[in-house]
């Protein structure tokens, strides 16, 4: 049978293919070692988990709750944006609580989407910044990732050379998978010719508080005049070891706020309360846990890039997130990202995630996420060291000649 429109627009999910071949593995004894989901080990810090038991033992919690968050929710989120960021938010008009970034992406792509209407997306990116308007019937435009000239120059070709003119842009600083980190004044050029072209800005700022370096990311709104066509997305997931608690943000722009809680309102309920009231007294605490996950981020971070660094394979240090984007080593780099990927689950019981699939641009690259603790990672090394030192690749299409292990 035909498939269905919307489906048919969607390639096909490549980390499957990974997915696949390490439930294979894992079925037949082996021990991987995932750096390939970005889904964090971390626990819940204790605090917030009391307060999620506190909360739902009252069987009041248990109704249907808002999907635009309660008001001590959204009051948190605003409160967050003024300290961290010194931005002024209407906690009525201008936040709306979403199920992670991910929604709240998807959900605005709804909103604000008519088919055939221009996307300019960096390429490579998460996938729902693209797929989200992919499905609602936008057409996607890539511009590079990289916050520099290149990007505005890309940006004016974008606009220039589009039919209809781009009704959007998206960025992703810090950058998932990249780790690029954009400057405040990258921002304040990019809300400049946005305003003057009327478009609209949609930034992902999941990774606002994984950061390495001591200068903290900025948002985008931090910009004046921003308000007027920016929305940012944020998310609880990495920020406070929240992943399968599916607690985010969107805020910015009252009209664009609107159009997505109208949208929202037809399809969910929001969160479970006791999650979103945990979630307030995680925004609304002293911030211990958020250093102590950065911590540990950079730890893992300092080892991996060592460790696989002696192993033979360089790893330039991300600045943010918790991701580092390997270039795949020469050897092996004609063989693109899904191939090596594959081929390090079956030699080096490593799994990562292929860079084609944030982009056709991420072919040359695979993204390792810091999800395992340091001797795991250290133990990947010494796996991948002796793959390296014993595989002796051929360019000759995807064929791989393999020589005994050492």
């Amino acid at each position: 049978m035909e498939e269905f429109h919307k489906v048919r627009r969607l390639p096909p999910y490549v980390f499957e293919q990974v997915n696949r071949l390490k439930a294979s593995a894992r079925a037949a004894g082996a021990d991987i070692i995932d750096l390939g989901m970005g889904n964090p080990d971390l626990p819940t810090p204790k605090s917030i988990v009391d307060k999620l038991v506190d909360v739902v033992r009252d069987p009041r919690t248990h109704r249907y709750s808002s999907s635009r968050g309660i008001p001590g929710l959204r009051k948190a989120q605003a409160n967050y944006y003024a300290r961290r960021f010194g931005v002024k938010l209407n906690p009525d008009t201008q936040v709306v609580a979403t199920l992670g970034s991910k929604e709240g992406f998807a959900n605005m792509a709804q909103a604000i989407t008519a088919p055939g209407d221009v996307i300019l997306c960096p390429n490579p990116t998460y996938p729902i910044h693209a797929f989200g308007f992919i499905m609602s019937g936008g057409v996607i435009r890539a511009v590079p990732v990289e916050p520099n000239d290149a990007f505005m120059q890309a940006l004016d070709r974008g606009v220039r050379h589009s039919i209809p003119k781009p009704l959007a842009l998206i960025l992703n600083y810090p950058s998932n998978p990249t780790a690029h980190v954009a400057s405040l004044d990258f921002y304040k050029e990019v809300v400049a010719y946005a305003r003057k072209h009327d478009i609209i800005l949609l930034s992902d700022l999941a990774y606002s508080e994984i950061y390495f370096d001591g200068n903290p990311p900025p948002s985008i709104l931090e910009v004046p005049g921003a308000m007027d066509i920016a929305v940012e997305f944020t998310s609880m997931s990495k920020t406070f070891s929240m992943p399968g608690w599916r607690m985010g943000f969107a805020v910015g722009n009252e009209r664009l706020i609107a159009a997505l809680a109208r949208v929202k309102s037809y399809l969910d309920y929001g969160a479970f309360t006791p999650i979103q009231v945990a979630a307030t007294a995680a925004l609304n605490g002293d911030g211990s846990e958020i250093e102590e996950v950065r911590q540990i981020y950079k730890a893992r971070r300092d080892v991996m890039v060592d460790s696989f660094g002696r192993a033979g394979w360089d790893i330039p240090p991300p600045p943010a997130t918790m991701f580092a984007w390997a270039p795949i080593p020469e050897p092996f780099k004609a063989l693109g990202s899904l191939e090596f990927s594959k081929l390090l689950v079956e030699k080096a019981h490593v799994a990562v995630a292929p860079g084609i699939g944030f982009g056709e641009h991420g072919d040359d690259y695979v993204r390792l996420a810091l999800v395992e603790n340091e001797h795991r990672i250290r133990q990947a090394a010494r796996n991948i060291k002796k793959f390296l030192s014993s595989a002796a690749p051929v360019d000759n299409g995807n064929v791989v000649s393999l020589t005994a292990r050492r």
